[in-house]
């Protein structure tokens, strides 16, 4: 269990009147990803979780909640689009050019019919 510590003192001395923005990502089930449910407005981490379970951890099944500072969020600019290119030539990673493949298949295809016959 998370335990909050000197949060009112944290709250009232903010320097700032706004609280930052956390992303909230939270688990239905063991085993399963985190999705994003949407963001809190807090003033650290502990309270992030708090605020987070009580406005998306009540109504939905959920075992584990994350929260991130979304100025600690980088993401790729879409001008970068070309970065994701992929390459057109990957036939190295397929097994068609080799002459064992062709072997291998004439087995099974031998096989079959072996036991068609039968």
């Amino acid at each position: 269990m998370h335990t909050i510590r000197n949060t009112r003192y944290a709250i009232r001395d903010m320097p700032d009147t706004q609280w930052e923005v956390y992303e909230v990502f939270h688990q239905k089930a063991r085993g399963e990803q985190h999705v994003h449910v949407g963001s809190v407005h807090a003033p650290n981490p502990e309270m992030a979780l708090v605020l987070a379970k009580e406005q998306y951890a009540r109504r939905m099944a959920c075992v584990n909640l994350w929260v991130v500072k979304a100025s600690d969020i980088h993401a790729s600019e879409y001008a970068d689009q070309d970065m994701f290119a992929h390459a057109t030539d990957k036939s190295y990673r397929e097994a068609y050019g080799y002459k064992v493949v062709k072997k291998i298949r004439g087995k099974e295809t031998g096989e079959q019919k072996e036991l068609e016959d039968e």
